[in-house]
């Protein structure tokens, strides 16, 4: 194989798994509209500004930068959490970070135009 084609190879295998880790525990709209109705917290890890501008009703609001500091708002860590943001990047982190909190039912709605 020609070597300069392995800055290429790489690039895409990254972008591969970047991929990927982006649509890891996505949900679709419809299923997370019913565990919203059945009593999962809907989270927008966008920033405060982006949120006061719009987001889902009911949601609050916990940025991605400052998700450990809102857990106590999420409740039990057995009920059902539903993530989202503008394009579904930090929704992906957001899930990774309360997973690795301990949150059983973490869900990445992906970008909040998927609602």
């Amino acid at each position: 194989m020609n070597p300069d084609y392995y800055p290429w190879l790489l690039f895409g295998g990254l972008f591969a798994a970047f991929l990927i880790f982006k649509r890891l525990g996505q949900i679709s709209s419809e299923k997370a509209r019913q565990l919203v109705k059945d009593g999962a917290k809907l989270v927008d890890v966008r920033s405060p500004a982006e949120f006061a501008s719009g987001h889902i009703p009911g949601a609050i609001n916990a940025p991605v930068g400052e998700i450990g500091a809102h857990v106590k708002k999420l409740g039990a860590k057995d009920q059902p959490v539903i993530v989202y943001c503008a394009s579904g990047t930090r929704s992906a982190m957001a899930r990774s970070v309360l997973k690795g909190q301990g949150f059983a039912q973490v869900f990445n709605l992906g970008a909040m135009s998927r609602w």
